[in-house]
């Protein structure tokens, strides 16, 4: 199969990587001139669970691109942008393997072909151009998104994903809908709390801050129920804890944005609960304070838009 994987960062890099192995599938990246001149020169390398070199294609100019799937993994404030210029390509069908949520709504709006949703619990970071540590392995879910009955090509994506073992499943319109909630439910309680008090993600596992799981968990299973994604609260809970425990030694990507002195995806994860949440009548009083703590941080630097007022409901996505 023929795959662009548009957006090289930590997450891209480790999943093209996975998908060149083997020479099973043509993949190209699309990525940030020092680390696509890098791949070009030295090839791509990976380091940690496993360490290998592939040597896929690589670009830092995502238009005009022919394949048979692209999997967008670039931030969500990107995502706007990336779609754009997808839509001066070809593509059978295009994935999100994005955290937070809007994405795929954007995708398919801009987009003339099946969209796919998709989640990942596999960790990676970019440690220097050309080169991404691979520090944790899991599960990856695709499920069609619109068309809600595109079950055949998710089907496809998924046998191409395992094709380069890869483990991957297939669920359908409602089961990737949950998923990508209890994924947005994890990210709410995982990326904030760590980035705020400058932690591992371990420390979720025990009080003080464990004590902020359960309300988070809670708020975000209240609002995707009165939407129409049936989330179970006590799951929610149970889903975040053993993504803690999988990943105690882990920095979260928020703690490394807010590290760097880089905007956050605070907007499509707690943000998007607000949002969602107010349109509901549903009080959710820790993802706002979550929201409005960070959303401090960056106006503080001048990043993001963080001159919205916290009652007038998250920001989306603005291709920045």
């Amino acid at each position: 199969m023929e795959i662009v994987v548009f957006g090289a960062g930590s997450l891209g890099s480790l999943v093209g990587a996975l998908l060149a192995r083997g020479d099973v599938h043509d993949v190209t990246l699309v990525g940030r001139a020092a680390h696509v001149e890098a791949i070009r020169r030295d090839g791509l390398r990976v380091s940690g669970i496993e360490n290998f070199v592939v040597r896929p294609d690589a670009t830092t100019d995502g238009t005009g691109l022919a394949a048979d799937l692209a999997l967008v993994t670039v931030k969500a404030f990107d995502t706007d942008s990336a779609a754009r210029e997808l839509r001066t390509g070809s593509f059978r069908a295009v994935c999100s393997l994005q955290n937070g949520m809007g994405n795929e709504e954007i995708l398919a709006d801009a987009l003339d072909c099946p969209i796919l949703g998709g989640t990942t619990s596999y960790g990676a970071v970019r440690e220097a151009p050309g080169e991404v540590a691979w520090n944790g392995a899991g599960d990856l879910v695709v499920g069609p998104w619109a068309p809600r009955d595109c079950d055949g090509v998710a089907d496809e994506v998924v046998e191409a994903f395992r094709e380069a073992d890869v483990d991957a499943e297939r669920v359908d319109a409602d089961g990737i809908r949950e998923r990508l909630w209890e994924k947005l439910a994890v990210n709410a309680a995982v990326n904030p709390t760590t980035a705020l008090a400058r932690v591992e993600n371990g420390a979720l596992a025990a009080p003080p801050a464990a004590d902020l799981v359960e309300p988070i968990a809670r708020e975000v299973a209240a609002t995707a129920r009165a939407i129409g994604v049936d989330l179970d609260a006590d799951a929610t809970v149970g889903a975040i804890e053993a993504v803690v425990d999988d990943t105690a030694d882990n920095e979260s990507s928020m703690r490394q944005d807010v590290g760097r002195g880089r905007r956050t995806e605070i907007d499509v994860i707690n943000g998007y609960v607000v949002e969602r949440a107010r349109e509901a009548g549903i009080a959710v009083p820790t993802n706002r304070t979550l929201w409005t703590l960070i959303r401090a941080w960056e106006a503080g630097r001048g990043l993001g838009d963080g001159a919205a007022d916290a009652d007038g409901g998250a920001t989306g996505p603005d291709g920045a």
